[in-house]
């Protein structure tokens, strides 16, 4: 093995460029796997960013990079010093990058080599994966979607998104699609399939094994999920295949069981893994396009593909084993414990695998930024059959889906921790973080400045990254980490930002707690929308006041009033909404004040971060205002008394106030938005709207309105 050695200058020798003294440190490593690489060129790139320079003589320092499978677990790592000696040790190749990247994160935070301390850290939770929805043949169709196309397919995207990963430390890349075979093969046995000649196919088989080598040498798996039971249009065609779901891509199609689809997923699953080795498992799911089928026979349809198609490959490779949580196929309904009975035991038999399987279940359905407590799974309930007794062969691996907030930035790390804390149990392995409706790629928020420093969508959002990809490898990960790098990208100014988001991303959280949702387009609540009707609307105060809520210890404004009326208290623990009022008032209030003496120039990009958080707070106290107003409305009508309605007016009014405020920051800077719950396809035919209808808090404005006429033309019903 070659063992490079790499002399870089720092302080104790005597070259001099432009006036100033470098020193030199030895850095020694061997260069045999990918991911000794990455960790050195990352190692290398901090130390020269720091105003170091390379040389070969006079060392300083010596540092050296490891792998020590012996005293380290997987993931894990050690930074030792020794006077001038230095060595970064990884239990693996992924342990040594994080090992690497954590020496360089406190070069950039100013220390210099000799300040340096000693430290490690172990991967609290093994499975920590980005849910990331691609744009061709999409789950979700329509603008919102398309519009990622051409960033998702280049591969400059993709390597500044891996690196965001790792820097976050996410060791899993998911990329969901509906069907991802004829982007990758041309099935030796169904070559019409493949809709592509051979130069585009040449192209995407090319994209595919870039990315995956990419995400390898970054210690990432990658893991393609589909839906079912979907094929591609040109088989179809030559197949004669003619089901709803072909052309349509209908998702609750009817299930096609037939022996040929049968044997084209197989195979298309066994030549996927072997024809492309840097990928490193399979998902799939349990429900789409499988109507008509019972539980038993979706079990047996993917032992006879997917799994019958892993165990014909000619090497091992992971599963995401998606947990069927709908039983039969009632849309809506809720799983029976012979469902999860039965697919606990599919899982528990697969035997050939790179294990542990990940068994994923949606965390409170779509919205999994809510409550920290498991409230709701998809469909409905969640029994114990996958816990009890403790699983062998899988992990359970929860999916927090974010279908609440796109465009503004976020972060909240006692959020976070909490349902680290609550969640971890020993069946538990780790998490998926992403959206359905929303691609972190494209920036189509932010009107065109010179203030923007950033590409991608997702670098927007990095603080909603590094909060929970941090946090999930380490709980007890301090948040001076994440103040620092504000103070880093804004300097000092910004020293109160991680605080205020904390206290103003609560709103979003604080909503989806005290409004009962179910799947994805049934809250969004950056917009404090929500379906109504087959359509997203404001949530009128009429449905605020009568919306149960989803975690049991928030309080409906129905019930509050109706309680309140009869002389009933509520017992301490539980959250009214007026309590929820004073919250949201105290916190934002608390926000807006921290940021009050920051200026900041029109050409920065701090800007846009003051601005995000002064919108939350704004939408935090709209929230404040419209519960008080729905709680002297109802009380009005109920009760009568004039005084409880010009409350009721005078609330909404401030409301809509803070509302005003909301578009005042917003208007400037960011576009209209294509929403994907504005073009969702009903019965499987395409919204009429979709390229048409954008979302933007002022659109919204007459709707906030309504809610002041609502008030001033209301009745009470105990006069009528």
């Amino acid at each position: 093995m070659m063992v490079k050695k790499i002399v870089i200058v720092l302080l104790m020798c005597f070259w001099h460029v432009g006036g100033f003294s470098k020193q030199v440190v030895f850095l020694s490593y061997n260069d045999s796997l990918p991911q000794v690489a990455y960790a050195a060129a990352r190692l290398k790139e901090a130390i020269v960013g720091s105003g170091y320079v390379l040389g070969t003589q006079h060392v300083a320092y010596e540092i050296s990079l490891q792998i020590d499978t012996l005293a380290f677990p997987e993931e894990a790592y050690a930074i030792r010093v020794n006077r001038n000696q230095l060595s970064i040790v990884g239990g693996d190749g992924r342990g040594l990058i994080y090992g690497s990247l954590s020496f360089a994160e406190s070069l950039k935070n100013g220390l210099t080599i000799q300040k340096i301390k000693a430290k490690e850290e172990h991967a609290y939770l093994p499975f920590r994966a980005i849910k990331f929805n691609l744009p061709w043949d999409a789950y979700r169709e329509g603008y919102a979607m398309r519009l990622h196309l051409e960033t998702c397919k280049d591969l400059r995207f993709w390597e500044t998104f891996l690196d965001m990963m790792v820097e976050n430390r996410f060791n899993a890349l998911t990329l969901w699609n509906l069907h991802p075979f004829p982007y990758m093969i041309r099935p030796t046995n169904f070559p019409e399939a493949c809709p592509f000649d051979d130069q585009e196919l040449a192209t995407w088989q090319t994209f595919y094994h870039k990315l995956f080598g990419m995400a390898k040498e970054r210690g990432i798996d990658t893991y393609l999920v589909n839906w079912n039971i979907f094929v591609s249009p040109s088989f179809a065609k030559a197949q004669g295949v003619t089901l709803d779901n072909i052309e349509n891509r209908i998702h609750y199609g009817n299930g096609d069981t037939s022996e040929v689809i049968k044997r084209y997923t197989r195979e298309c699953v066994k030549q996927v893994l072997e024809e492309y080795p840097d990928l490193s498992g399979i998902g799939f799911t349990h429900g789409e396009a499988m109507r008509g089928m019972t539980s038993q026979q979706r079990q047996d349809w993917f032992e006879e593909t997917i799994i019958a198609g892993m165990q014909q490959a000619n090497r091992k490779s992971k599963l995401i084993h998606r947990v069927p949580l709908e039983a039969d196929m009632g849309i809506g309904g809720s799983t029976s414990t012979a469902t999860e009975q039965l697919t606990r035991t599919a899982m528990e038999k697969i035997d050939f695998l790179e294990g542990p399987i990940w068994a994923e279940i949606k965390f409170n359905w779509s919205h999994g930024h809510s409550s920290t407590k498991l409230i709701k799974v998809h469909g409905g309930r969640l029994g114990d059959t996958y816990f009890k007794p403790e699983p062998e062969n899988y992990k359970i691996a929860w999916t927090v889906r974010n279908e609440d907030f796109f465009c503004l930035r976020w972060g909240v790390p006692s959020f976070i921790r909490e349902h680290i804390a609550a969640n971890s149990q020993s069946y538990a392995g780790g998490y998926f973080i992403g959206s359905e409706g929303y691609i972190p790629a494209k920036d189509y928020f932010t009107q065109p400045s010179s203030a923007i420093n950033w590409k991608y969508a997702f670098q927007r959002q990095w603080l909603f990254y590094k909060l929970w990809g941090r946090l999930l490898y380490n709980p007890a990960t301090s948040n001076e980490v994440f103040k620092n790098e504000f103070i880093l990208r804004y300097g000092k100014k910004a020293e109160n930002l991680l605080e205020a988001s904390a206290l103003v991303g609560t709103t979003p959280l604080r909503l989806a707690s005290s409004f009962d949702f179910t799947w994805d387009f049934s809250l969004y609540s950056e917009g404090f929308m929500a379906m109504d009707k087959n359509e997203m609307k404001l949530i009128s105060v009429d449905r605020q006041i009568k919306q149960a809520p989803a975690d049991p210890a928030y309080v409906s404004v129905s019930d509050f009033v109706n309680a309140s009326l009869s002389g009933r208290t509520f017992e301490t623990a539980k959250i009214t909404p007026l309590i929820l009022s004073s919250w949201l008032k105290q916190d934002c209030e608390r926000a807006l004040y921290l940021l009050k003496d920051i200026e900041v120039e029109t050409d920065n990009p701090f800007l846009y971060e003051l601005a995000d958080i002064k919108a939350w707070a704004n939408l935090g106290l709209y929230f404040s205002q419209k519960l008080l107003g729905a709680v002297a409305l109802q009380t009005y009508r109920l009760q009568g008394k004039e005084e409880n309605k010009k409350r009721a007016v005078k609330h909404l009014e401030k409301a809509l106030y803070f509302w005003d405020e909301v578009i005042h920051i917003t208007r400037p800077i960011y576009r209209d938005m294509p929403l994907a719950a504005y073009a969702y396809p009903h019965d499987g035919i395409q919204s009429t709207t979709d390229d048409k209808r954008r979302f933007h808090w002022e659109k919204l404005r007459p709707d906030v309105l309504k809610d002041v006429e609502t008030a001033k033309q209301a009745t009470a019903f105990a006069t009528n």
